[in-house]
């Protein structure tokens, strides 16, 4: 699931899809049946409580890329991971 703010065309989307796919299909050997894409629009100003609080900072450990903004892991999760 990706999550972006509103606003990309669907032809953004579709080309982002396809990148997406192709890449999960070259670089880890899937099928194009294993994989799907799907986009949550988000506004700007709910961004904080509905992505980065529980799923970046929540998840700061797990990560694979995090981002450049925000304060990092919360304090309860510091030392986690």
């Amino acid at each position: 699931m990706v999550k972006l703010y509103p606003g990309k065309s669907e032809a953004q989307k579709r080309e982002l899809s396809a990148a997406i796919v192709g890449d999960v299909m070259r670089i880890l050997n899937f099928g194009e049946e294993a994989v799907s894409v799907g986009f949550v629009e988000v506004q700007p100003s709910d961004w904080s409580s509905l992505v980065y609080e529980p799923d970046i900072q929540g998840r700061w450990a797990s990560l694979a890329k995090t981002p450049g903004y925000g304060p990092g892991p919360s304090v309860a999760n510091k030392g986690e991971g």
